[in-house]
């Protein structure tokens, strides 16, 4: 499977082009310059693979939760670029991104991954290593508060993504249940591709008028959004 993939999800601008067995990536951690570095990326790595957007089987779209505006450049992009290539779009989540990265460490079984929702809250998603170590939900992604987390059952989960240290109390609030906090906070393209294959192989590709960024606050992102 030859696929492109985005995300702009968080303060990092993440890219990364699988194709003909081979997989590159760029990933800069810098906030609000993604509309600046992302089509240049794309073109960076489609040049020194040697590829067109036409050679492609699809865009895989890191689809938040995360950044109201971070959602929208990477869903617009990747609309762009599906219309114009004739491809479909294979929405993933971006937190699940996160947990793919710490799970391929080997260290990593149930991960619990964080990012920062503003307005003292965090979106959660929680995770098992399915098949081929593919990040498997084990519930919805929410909204979350910092206090306990009651879905966090005994087990040796690991706690990544931005959140936990964006909110120190609300690492503190569930402490005993992790067995490491991980280093990575951010998602990274390179991450989404897994997913996207069993997503690709279940025809779980969608065509690009019909994607929704998974936005979880609709109220604070429509008010975003009318605003910009």
């Amino acid at each position: 499977m030859n696929f492109l993939a985005l995300d702009t999800s968080s303060d990092a601008c993440s890219a990364a082009l699988q194709y003909q067995g081979q997989t590159l990536q760029r990933h800069v951690v810098e906030a609000k310059q993604h509309t600046e570095l992302l089509m240049p990326m794309i073109r960076q790595l489609l040049k020194e693979a040697g590829a067109a957007l036409a050679d492609l089987d699809a865009v895989v779209l890191g689809n938040g939760p995360g950044s109201f505006i971070g959602l929208r450049i990477a869903a617009s992009v990747a609309q762009g670029l599906a219309y114009g290539a004739g491809l479909k779009i294979v929405p993933v989540s971006s937190l699940a991104a996160v947990a793919a990265e710490c799970m391929a460490s080997g260290t990593a079984g149930n991960v619990a991954v964080t990012q920062d929702a503003h307005m003292g809250e965090v979106y959660l998603g929680l995770f098992a290593a399915g098949a081929g170590g593919v990040p498997s939900a084990l519930a919805d992604e929410i909204l979350h508060g910092r206090t306990r987390i009651a879905a966090l059952q005994d087990g040796a989960w690991t706690a990544a993504g931005a959140g936990w240290q964006r909110y120190p109390e609300l690492l503190e609030a569930n402490r005993e249940r992790f067995a490491h906090v991980s280093d990575v906070r951010v998602p990274r393209a390179t991450y989404l591709l897994q997913n996207a294959a069993a997503a690709w192989q279940a025809g779980m590709a969608i065509e690009p008028q019909f994607l929704a960024p998974a936005y979880i606050r609709m109220k604070v992102a429509e008010k975003s959004a009318s605003a910009g």
